[in-house]
């Protein structure tokens, strides 16, 4: 077996390999412990349609940090998997299906039928995400996967409907929902995506019915006219005054409606004056119940125009209005048009324009069930992070309306409702009735309907753990911690999870809510199919593996904030993998096959190098774990980057060196001891954010028997803190970099020995003679010479400073004298040719008076910078002259 890792950072060569160990080992797998505490994250389950996208990375990444981060420090830890039936996209998707390959449509097919299809697709697709997932590094507890449609789950749901049935909760009743006419299914309001649009206004006239001019009404949607019951106007218009309770007629169709008041219609809006159509507006909706009006329908499900339309019967929507305008513009009825950006209901599965629709639904209520999920957040039971998407949370709460449930589905949680045949009696039950509890009858039927996807989705956090059974699981592992969500299903999912929890468990299902932002592209859009610019998560694994992705992912983006896909950032943290593994190879290559670094030495025998690392690290863990308990994983990313790359790298292999190839074999076994202690708890840092890289060089450490995913999470010792170590370390490293600054500046090779002056005072000059070795071997310095009075300064030197310190390093050691004469007669001679040409041209009488005199002035300005350049590079070919 090979004893070391390989010579070059292959991730194909191990992610699935340790993901199969890590797996097969159980290490995934949370049980209850009562000596430990528990902590719970339910994975927002993808929709089983889906496909990984950058979107569910992030998403998965975040909480397998957290997930993984806990399960380190001690934590019973699970992360709880699963998917979404998605009743919509499903269905979509399975229907399509049949009429490719079997020519029918699902009503052809039949309801039982097309449900057998449906879950043959989910058991041939449905996994695909979940598999996909494994890729990413997703430490989830498999064995606890659940599906929002499994036994349990259907169980739980049918108990929640029942439930809030009987307190009166839910109703059913008629109602203005939002109507999907291309997925044929009615909507929730956290379903409708509004888009600004650009539309029209149309000025219409309502004559009179006593012949009189009538009234002008503002619409954008003239098609619906022909469900007109009322022209209303604001009590306080003194314009309508004359007309209120007067009628007018609808033009063209010749129907009589009458003039009424109410507070709804703005006097500065359009006209003032505002057509009523109950079934088609949700505004006109509650006007018409406060006045008993009729709610006559003139668009169809399929947003067709119905028998009400006349001639226009039939018609699509939009082709009605068309046709329309044109007869009541010929008849004159039309008074103008204006432009107008108008808000369009679309929705968020298809885009189509929504249709207001009055329909008979199923409702949640949700005046009642909205106050206890609005004090939780005020009293701090649930705290958002950031904070600011609280705001969002409350408005969403504070302005809700009733919860429409039903879906015109056939795949999703069927509604438990049935109805007698013979007595119309509606019962609702945890199971089918057999006959109808009024009348005796067997002629029973169940409400054709499914529930809204959400409906389920809310019940998640304790569903899965076996609720509406009093499980020791949701004894043990409820409530969760932690739920980690975008910042766009905040009302989608949270504010329905959360309400319904209080309800049903009497506590939230979470304590915090950790918002993230979207995954954008370079430019900063939205990542979509349109745009053609999103980028598949596993295509980059392919070709950088998980770690990478994983730590630009982590690293990028701040709480609440949306981040920007950059390949160079991927290719940075693919770079950092490399170096940590190349200087993990270092490492184990030099322990000289020993099982384990010997630790039984003096403390004594630590140098100022290793007490320097070893203090970094351990207030490093300190930090670390400071940003990770407040959910800045970003910046605890970070540190630790920094402390692998520049601190241990850099740094710390550098310094040690010179030992590990010296003849003192005590003190090797030292660095050795160094070298692995500050490797492992760097590796147990890094883990969450790098799981598969760290876990493969664990793998080849000494004294690593577990697996590093199990292992524990460092903790601060308070002993380990070296601080007048670090202070002097620190120094000589500022040195060490002042030195290589002048080096660089004076383009002087690296394997040019230097001399260096150091001025100091008396009271730093032990700090910095500290040093001297480390300066001398990583700044190759061949004398060092300490003064304290600057009388001793040599000529020709260059200088730096650091703090208390001035650097000086004589020229004749930084410059090749001839090599720099060469350079410098090639520079005279080009600055020499500037001020001849730019001269020649301030001499040209017609240039300095045909040119603007900012162009002048700027030729004069660039003739004395260049003479002054000139005459420095004279000064100083003289001087190079006399040392040659």
């Amino acid at each position: 077996m090979n004893n070391n890792l390989e010579k070059t950072y292959n991730p194909k060569e191990f992610e699935n390999r340790i993901y199969k160990k890590w797996e097969n080992s159980g290490a995934f797998h949370a049980t209850r412990d009562e000596s430990k505490k528990s902590f719970t994250i339910v994975m927002p389950p993808p929709n089983i349609t889906g496909q990984l996208h950058m979107g569910h990375a992030l998403d998965h990444i975040l909480q397998d940090v957290l997930i993984r981060w806990k399960r380190m420090q001690g934590f019973e830890a699970l992360w709880l998997p699963g998917s979404d039936h998605a009743s919509i996209a499903t269905e979509v998707k399975v229907v399509e299906k049949i009429r490719i390959e079997e020519g029918k449509t699902k009503e052809e097919l039949g309801r039982e039928e097309f449900l057998k299809r449906a879950w043959e697709w989910k058991e041939t697709y449905g996994g695909k995400i979940t598999r996909q997932c494994r890729k990413l590094g997703d430490s989830c507890d498999w064995e606890r996967e659940r599906f929002t449609m499994d036994e349990g789950c259907n169980k739980a749901v049918t108990e929640f409907f029942v439930r809030l049935y009987e307190k009166g909760l839910i109703y059913k009743g008629n109602r203005i929902i939002n109507w999907c006419p291309s997925c044929g299914t009615s909507l929730s309001d956290a379903e409708v995506e509004h888009n600004d649009k650009n539309g029209k206004y149309y000025y219409i006239r309502y004559p009179g019915e006593d012949g009189g001019e009538g009234i002008v009404i503002a619409t954008s949607r003239p098609e619906t006219m022909f469900g007109d019951v009322a022209v209303a106007v604001h009590p306080d218009d003194e314009r309508y005054k004359d007309l209120v309770g007067k009628n007018v007629v609808l033009p063209l169709v010749n129907r009589v409606i009458p003039v009424i008041i109410d507070p709804f219609p703005d006097p500065e809006k359009g006209t003032g004056a505002v057509k009523i159509t109950p079934a088609h507006d949700p505004n006109d909706f509650e006007v018409g119940l406060r006045h008993n009006l009729p709610t006559p329908c003139c668009i169809d499900d399929h947003a067709k125009m119905t028998e009400l339309a006349g001639k226009y019967a039939g018609m699509d929507r939009y082709q009605c209005r068309k046709a329309w305008l044109s007869d009541l513009e010929e008849a004159n009825f039309v008074i103008k048009a204006e432009d107008m950006v108008i808000p369009i209901g679309e929705c968020y599965r298809c885009k189509e324009a929504i249709e207001p629709m009055l329909s008979e639904q199923w409702f949640v209520r949700m005046e009642e069930l909205a106050k206890p999920a609005i004090e939780a957040a005020r009293k701090g039971d649930l705290t958002h992070v950031p904070q600011r998407f609280e705001k969002i949370y409350l408005h969403w709460l504070e302005e809700i309306r009733d919860w429409c449930i039903s879906r015109q589905l056939w795949w999703g949680h069927r509604i438990p409702a049935y109805y007698c045949q013979v007595c119309k009696e509606l019962i609702v039950a945890r199971i089918a009735p057999e006959k109808c509890t009024k009348c005796g009858s067997k002629d029973i039927k169940q409400d054709e309907d499914v529930l809204d996807t959400w409906f389920s989705s809310a019940l998640w956090p304790f569903s899965t753990l076996g609720w509406p059974e009093q499980t020791s699981d949701l004894e043990y592992f409820y409530p969760t911690d932690v739920l980690v969500t975008g910042y766009d299903i905040i009302f989608f999912w949270v504010v329905r999870m959360v309400f319904s929890a209080l309800e049903i468990m009497g506590e939230v299902p979470f304590q915090y809510v950790y918002v993230h932002g979207l995954v954008r592209d370079a430019e900063g859009r939205k990542m979509s199919k349109s745009l053609g610019n999103g980028v598949d998560p596993l295509e980059v694994i392919d070709h950088y593996g998980a770690d990478a992705l994983r730590f630009m992912l982590s690293t990028g983006i701040s709480p609440g904030n949306d981040l920007r896909f950059k390949m160079d950032r991927l290719e940075s943290c693919r770079n950092f993998a490399n170096k940590l593994w190349n200087a993990s190879r270092f490492v184990i290559m030099n322990l000289q096959d020993q099982n384990s670094p010997d630790d039984s030495f003096d403390s004594e025998a630590l140098k100022m190098e290793d007490k320097w690392i070893l203090s970094k690290v351990n207030a490093t863990v300190q930090e670390i774990t400071d940003n990770m308990d407040h959910f800045d994983l970003a910046l605890a990313g970070q540190k630790v980057y920094e402390l692998i790359w520049n601190e241990y790298c850099d740094w710390y292999i550098e310094l040690v060196k010179p030992r590990l190839y010296g003849d003192d074999e005590e003190d090797k076994r030292v660095v050795r001891f160094v070298l692995v202690r500050a490797l492992k708890d760097m590796l147990r840092l890094l883990h969450p954010f790098m799981p598969f890289i760290t876990e493969e060089i664990w793998s080849y450490l000494p004294g690593t028997h577990n697996l590093l995913i199990r292992d524990s999470w460092p903790v601060y010792n308070e002993n380990i803190t070296y601080d007048e170590e670090v202070k002097d370390m620190e120094l000589a490293m500022e040195i060490i970099k002042t030195i290589r600054n002048i080096r660089a500046e004076a383009e002087a090779p690296p394997s040019r020995k230097l001399r260096a002056v150091i001025l100091t005072r008396e009271e730093t000059l032990n700090q910095v003679k500290s040093g001297e070795s480390y300066i001398k071997n990583l700044a190759n310095i061949r004398e060092i010479r300490f003064i304290q009075d600057k009388g001793q300064i040599p000529e020709e030197v260059m200088s730096g400073v650091v703090g208390p310190v001035e650097i000086f390093i004589p020229q004749d050691d930084l410059l090749d004298y001839v090599a720099e004469f060469q350079r410098l007669e090639k520079e005279k001679s080009r600055l020499a040719g500037e001020v001849k040409r730019i001269t020649g041209k301030l001499d040209n009488t017609a240039f300095v008076s045909k040119a603007p005199e900012q162009i002048v002035e700027k030729e004069r300005e660039k003739l004395t910078q260049y003479r002054d350049m000139l005459c420095k590079v004279e000064e100083r070919l003289k001087l190079i002259q006399k040392k040659l």
